[in-house]
């Protein structure tokens, strides 16, 4: 029990300090008695008792379950303290006893099955700061084996200095089981490659050398929480690269913005391009598709319109405008062509007049880049989303 000290009455005190007994009269003058105990006197509330620390300890220890034999030995101690002190605490203490019973019994089963060394190597790992598990889009790291082959190594650098690798997106892993290897592989390059766009938005700006790469849970570490693939960009022949490759609404100014979301409306269709080997008897498909990508260029152009560009600017824009127009007259013709062979006459006329060369000028007056992105000649038809921008 905690002693509150509490100070004498007022008036005249016998020796040694003691208050001289006061037995008023009923009736009687003079001052009435007189009790300055306040809040924590006899006369009202008792102090409250305090908690007992040792029972705070032993329900930390419970809750965490590190170390279950401490946290129980703990609470047992605290208990026994509880009962003879007359403290505050019994339910933190019992529910440390109960949590660190819990955790002992699991300690057990998993130290007999061989899980606890691999749970706590994957907690280490992914707890270090040079882990692939810590890190987050924007970053720039070097590895120790570079981007080829399985490493669970990443130190991130400032990306103005030489590094490997560079993180576009973390995507998400669905469900509670392990997918599997070959699931992983395939969502982690279908939704790798979808959203490298959002990351360099300007597809012009990225070097030809640049592929894509990623990092995908392993059955080990999903069994401690991993659920998310690191999308990456990185050299193809392994050496490593200086500077970042980011080109979104963090680095890029609102004229360029404006410019680039415009041409990712005509990128996205002609991204859509059916695939075909060879040309068939069957153009159905490709009309539809030239259809849509006559009005992806009429959206283009209205969004062009839209924007207040600047005043170095406006005169480039409009030629592109004029160019445009007549881009979409290109597509519209070819979705209107039945014959198959006129068909692929007019969608070869559509694709020169599509010519990314036609941007130059705006580019330059808004400063992107200026070089259009290589390609296959032979798969001219099926250029990337960003490659035919215009």
């Amino acid at each position: 029990m905690r002693l509150v000290s509490i100070p004498p009455p007022a008036g005249p005190q016998s020796e040694g300090g003691a208050q001289p007994p006061y037995f008023p009269h009923q009736g009687a003058p003079g001052p009435a008695p007189y009790f300055p105990y306040g809040l924590y006197g006899p006369y009202g509330p008792r102090p409250p008792a305090a908690v007992n620390g040792v029972a705070i300890a032993a329900l930390v220890f419970g809750v965490l379950c590190f170390l279950p034999a401490v946290g129980l030995v703990l609470g047992l101690i605290a208990l026994s303290q509880i009962k003879r002190r007359g403290e505050r605490g019994k339910g933190m203490a019992v529910a440390g006893v109960t949590l660190s019973s819990l955790g002992l019994a699991l300690w057990t089963v998993a130290l007999v099955t061989g899980g606890a060394s691999a749970f706590w190597e994957g907690f280490r790992n992914g707890a270090r700061s040079d882990s692939v598990l810590s890190l987050r889009t924007g970053d720039c790291f070097t590895s120790p084996g570079g981007l080829e082959g399985w490493t669970t190594e990443a130190l991130t650098v400032d990306c103005a200095d030489e590094h490997d690798g560079e993180v576009f997106a973390l995507v998400a892993v669905p469900g509670s089981d392990f997918p599997g290897d070959d699931s992983l592989v395939e969502l982690s390059e279908d939704r790798c490659y979808e959203r490298r766009s959002a990351y360099v938005m300007d597809g012009w700006s990225l070097p030809e050398e640049i592929g894509v790469y990623y990092f995908a849970p392993s059955e080990q570490s999903w069994s401690f929480g991993d659920r998310s693939v690191a999308c990456v960009l990185g050299r193809e022949d392994g050496s490593r690269f200086s500077g970042s490759l980011r080109k979104d609404a963090t680095t890029l100014d609102v004229h360029q913005l404006a410019y680039l979301e415009a041409a990712e409306v005509l990128n996205a269709a002609l991204d859509e391009v059916p695939a075909s080997d060879y040309p068939d008897d069957d153009v159905s498909d490709d009309r539809e598709w030239a259809g849509q990508v006559e009005e992806a260029v009429t959206e283009q152009v209205r969004l062009l319109r839209a924007h207040t560009w600047p005043e170095k600017a406006r005169e480039p824009v409009d030629e592109l405008i004029a160019d445009l127009g007549e881009a979409r007259a290109a597509w519209g013709r070819a979705a209107g062509t039945a014959a198959p062979d006129s068909y692929w006459i007019r969608e070869e006329e559509a694709w020169d007049a599509t010519d990314p060369s036609l941007s130059i000028t705006v580019r330059e007056a808004l400063g992107l880049a200026t070089s259009p992105p290589a390609y296959d000649e032979e798969i001219e038809r099926e250029p990337e989303a960003g490659e035919m921008e215009v």
